[in-house]
């Protein structure tokens, strides 16, 4: 049997006293990737903010391996590896001293992450930054500060909002690359993304958020042969659903 990494249930939350999500349930197991998508606005971002212990819920549970946000905070998100869709760095600090802060964030020996650290760097091509501030690096170039500074921790969970934007080619495949490779080492990944096109290769399941609710779920083969056809692109089957809902 496979176990889940995530798992949320019956959650409603939202920012204000209005739910903007109402009552949703799934979850992901150990080495798989789902992509959660959805039109802007519907919830995915409400989502993952509680997911990522920004957002209390008003009620329903989410927990990680077991653990709860209400239980032990520290432990569950000790069990998170967060990329924004917006990269946040600090200032003030160097891309080497980004890294270092990660390493004493999650407690990590520094000795054995330097060694995958340093493959990272090589890999996104910011072996020779290591002394820049942020204010060197393009939107392209702090995007890949956060994964490298996600990847040399040992989440459990990673979680990836709109990670595509602003990458080149090359740094789009070497992060697909990491995200398999982070799969078959047993960790999941929940990857927020309307580039629906690579997410229909990539993705094991999807889970479609719309107005704060589950519209549906499942992989490819099942939403094709529930909403498609045989030709039905993933692009296709999404498109058709929203406008079915805009009619509603």
């Amino acid at each position: 049997m496979s176990l889940m990494a995530l798992k949320v249930s019956n959650l409603v939350g939202g920012y204000s006293q209005v739910p903007v999500l109402k009552n949703i349930s799934f979850d992901i197991k150990d080495g798989e990737l789902v992509g959660l998508i959805g039109l802007n606005g519907a919830g995915k971002s409400t989502t993952i903010n509680h997911i990522i212990g920004l957002l209390n819920p008003f009620s329903g549970s989410i927990s990680i391996n077991g653990v709860s946000s209400k239980d032990d905070i520290n432990q569950y998100k000790q069990q998170i590896a967060y990329i924004p869709e917006a990269p946040i760095l600090y200032e003030e600090l160097t891309l080497k001293e980004h890294i270092e802060m990660t390493m004493m964030a999650y407690g990590l020996n520094p000795e054995k992450t330097w060694d995958r650290a340093n493959e990272l760097l090589k890999r996104f091509r910011l072996d020779n930054k290591l002394a820049w501030f942020p204010s060197n690096f393009s939107k392209g170039m702090k995007q890949k500060v956060m994964i490298v500074c996600a990847f040399i921790t040992n989440a459990k969970l990673f979680i990836i909002d709109e990670p595509f934007l602003g990458l080149d080619p090359l740094a789009v495949n070497d992060l697909l690359d990491l995200i398999d490779r982070q799969k078959q080492n047993g960790s999941s990944i929940l990857m927020s993304t309307h580039v629906l096109d690579t997410a229909e290769k990539f993705c094991d399941r999807f889970v479609l958020i719309h107005n704060g609710q589950i519209r549906t779920e499942g992989d490819f083969k099942s939403l094709k042969a529930q909403y498609g056809n045989d030709d039905s692109s993933l692009n296709d089957i999404y498109l058709s659903l929203a406008k079915e809902d805009s009619k509603s």
